[in-house]
């Protein structure tokens, strides 16, 4: 990893460009997402992930030196730790709210149907795949490949975020200080889905979308310094991509053993966004965050 001077030109080009263009991104998604084009909306979504490895080039700061080598043999305990703790902190923060919401809990399938029509659930079942068994199925799958898979595409914002970014603002404001300002610019640059389309929370909650873009930058706050303590330690950018593909894996299985309309209290969980879902990944984060010494 290179050592790093703050560089406002830089830090200016890349937001602007980062900002700008998946901005625009998301209002394209969003009009899909209206207009009987989910898939496809996805798949832009997607895509947009490489707009901060992007607007890396485009700052002038170059790829050199952000920790290509993941050093397997030399980090394979943090290998570990990103490839399984968002699952662990997932289970536990979904437990958690089913064990005070009970109500709340269901295999039915309705959130198959939801997501995948009624077609969905029957295909399964036309194959004597009960839907606990899918459920189970999709665990494994996210214990197993699905981080993996998910890394690619994660590896395009942990380039810019936790490869450029976070380490600019630390070195302008200090470490707490600079994990603070990333964590909500971060959140920030996903407002236009939480707006247009109810990423993460729905938009049948009280205070849509502002408290959902308030409360998603906390919960990228927290994220982000689990993933800048990752960064530290492995020294290498793999890392935190794992650890962000192994989220991205784990993140909506609460909901599909949720009931679909639940409104406002998807503030609260099951998936990790919610308040009492997220506090295990606040957690960690706060006692991550609390271990390290100010560096200004």
């Amino acid at each position: 990893m290179r050592s790093v001077e703050f560089n406002r030109s830089q830090v200016v080009k890349y937001l602007v460009w980062t900002f700008a263009v998946a901005y625009a991104i998301q209002f394209g998604a969003a009009y899909l997402f209206n207009n009987g084009s989910a898939m496809i909306g996805q798949l832009v979504v997607a895509g947009m992930m490489f707009v901060p490895l992007l607007g890396v080039l485009v700052s002038g700061a170059g790829l050199r030196g952000l920790g290509w080598k993941p050093n397997i043999r030399k980090n394979i305990k943090s290998i570990l730790i990103a490839w399984f703790a968002p699952i662990i902190l997932t289970a536990i923060g979904a437990g958690l709210f089913f064990m005070i919401f009970p109500g709340f809990f269901d295999l039915s399938g309705e959130y198959l149907i939801a997501s995948g029509g009624a077609a969905a659930l029957g295909q399964l079942e036309a194959q004597g795949i009960s839907y606990p068994m899918y459920v189970l199925i999709s665990v494994i799958g996210s214990i197993t490949y699905a981080p993996l898979l998910n890394t690619i595409t994660a590896l395009g914002e942990e380039v810019g975020w936790r490869g450029f970014l976070y380490p600019q603002l630390k070195t302008r404001f200090g470490r707490k200080r600079g994990l603070m300002f990333g964590g909500v610019i971060w959140g920030a640059w996903h407002w236009p889905l939480i707006w247009l389309i109810g990423y993460e929370y729905g938009a049948g909650y009280v205070g849509f979308p502002v408290i959902g873009m308030l409360l998603f930058c906390v919960i990228t706050t927290g994220w982000g310094i689990l993933h800048d303590w990752l960064y530290e330690r492995s020294r290498s950018i793999w890392l935190p991509s794992i650890f962000h593909g192994a989220i991205n894996a784990a993140g909506t299985l609460p909901l599909s053993v949720c009931l679909v309309d639940i409104g406002s209290m998807r503030l609260l969980g099951p998936a990790p966004v919610g308040i009492l879902s997220g506090l295990p990944f606040l957690l960690a984060a706060a006692i991550m965050l609390l271990r390290r010494k100010e560096s200004d």
